[in-house]
């Protein structure tokens, strides 16, 4: 379900009501958490967190025209995902994230690459999610972004 909103606010209006009150406060766990210098924006039709031009004119590898993208979440037709970069390309922090989310649900990870899907709005761990996103600053991310991608 991609959306054309064209911020935050609006992907949020638009979406079903029963999905509303956990993206709003996984938003807010998000942006309590973000380290600075990342910025909120529209990202491929989700509600994304990137490195804005002014810290890497260099822009994203498949089209540097966009924000060097880090993380993002939306509200697909059957669960609420959320991607993290960091997980994909870092094997430390995937395991530290394995191993911590029983502490916080007893549902089952539900985790592709960078993708993590959370079927029911009451299943997202929020404390973790937050725990996980004040884990990498931005010339962490540049410097991961660079040895993954840009060899």
């Amino acid at each position: 379900m991609t959306s054309k909103a064209s911020s935050p606010e609006e992907y949020i209006k638009e979406l079903p009501e029963d999905r509303k009150e956990a993206v709003i406060k996984l938003r807010n766990t998000i942006l309590k958490n973000l380290p600075k210098d990342f910025k909120e924006a529209m990202s491929y039709g989700m509600i994304g967190y990137v490195v804005p031009h002014n810290i890497y004119p260099a822009g994203y590898h498949c089209d540097p025209k966009l924000p060097l993208p880090f993380m993002s979440f939306a509200s697909q037709k059957n669960s609420i995902n959320f991607y993290h970069m960091g997980i994909y390309t870092n094997k430390d922090l995937y395991d530290w994230f394995v191993s911590e989310y029983p502490k916080y649900s007893k549902k089952k990870l539900d985790m592709g690459k960078s993708c993590m899907r959370f079927k029911k709005p009451e299943d997202i761990p929020y404390d973790l999610i937050g725990e996980l996103v004040s884990k990498i600053e931005v010339q962490d991310w540049i410097s991961i972004y660079e040895n993954a991608f840009k060899k």
